[in-house]
Formats: structure tokens, sequence, C-alpha cells
């Protein structure tokens, strides 16, 4: 693997792990390092950095897989509605009989009811088949 491979698995381990670990931890120097995040930032390699929850929040969280079935024309406005619902983590446009995968996260089984029902309220939704995650097995 090479230098920056490595340096971009650091940094989605922990984005905020300080540049001197990083160029420790890569055999190089801090100056290097530094060089080398502020090149893949402004080839947009690196588009941002986020936050990641705790496995102990994440458990907290009642979450479901979404598969949505669009009207024909409707797929624009929808997919804007769905990416202003804050419960929406992740939403995937896909092949085959659905037309898109929301992965929906909320408090409680009663907030995720809701949340279903506002999707399949929106204009451009023919139909939502849903699945509530029981536990995540592999997470990368």
């Amino acid at each position: 693997m090479d230098k920056d491979e490595l340096l971009l698995s650091l940094l989605a381990e922990n984005a905020r792990m300080p540049v001197a670990e990083l160029a420790r931890r890569l055999n190089l120097s801090r100056t290097t390092v530094q060089a080398r995040i502020e090149r893949l930032e402004r080839s947009k390699v690196i588009s941002g950095y986020t936050l990641r929850r705790s496995a102990a929040a994440e458990r907290a969280q009642i979450k479901g897989h979404v598969l949505i079935t669009v009207k024909p024309k409707s797929a624009s406005k929808t997919i804007a509605e769905l990416t202003a619902m804050r419960e929406v983590r992740t939403l995937h446009s896909v092949s085959g009989e659905v037309d898109l995968i929301a992965i929906v996260a909320t408090s409680s089984v009663s907030a995720l009811d809701r949340v279903i029902d506002k999707i399949g309220d929106l204009d451009g939704v023919e139909r939502t088949q849903t699945s509530v995650i029981l536990d995540t097995k592999v997470e990368r």
C-alpha cells in the first residue's frame, strides 16, 4: 500500500490524529505529511472531515433500510426532499425493482415509524419497504 493510501487509512480511523503522530506511523517527516494532506485536499481526494459516533451511541440508534420506489420523472424532487430529512443518513440510487435505498437512523422505534410515514407521504414516492437493522456485523 502506498503512503497516500496508508495516510488515508489512518485519517479514516481518526481524522483528528495529530500530523506528528501520522508522520511517526508513516515514517515520514511532519512537513511531508502536511504537504500530502494539503495535496489530497486540493485534489478533492479528501473532501472533508466528519464526526463518527461512538459504538455505544450508534447502538442506541434505531436504524432501518428503506427501499423506495419513485414515480417516473419524480426522482430529482424526491431525492432533494429525502436529502433534507436529517434522519436520512445515506441515500443510494440503485438498480432493480426499487429506485432508492435510504439508511435512516432515529432515537426510537416510534420515531422511525414517523420517518417512514413521512417518506411514504412524499409526493414522488409510490411505495416503500423497510427492514429494521438489528445488528451491524461489519462496518468499515
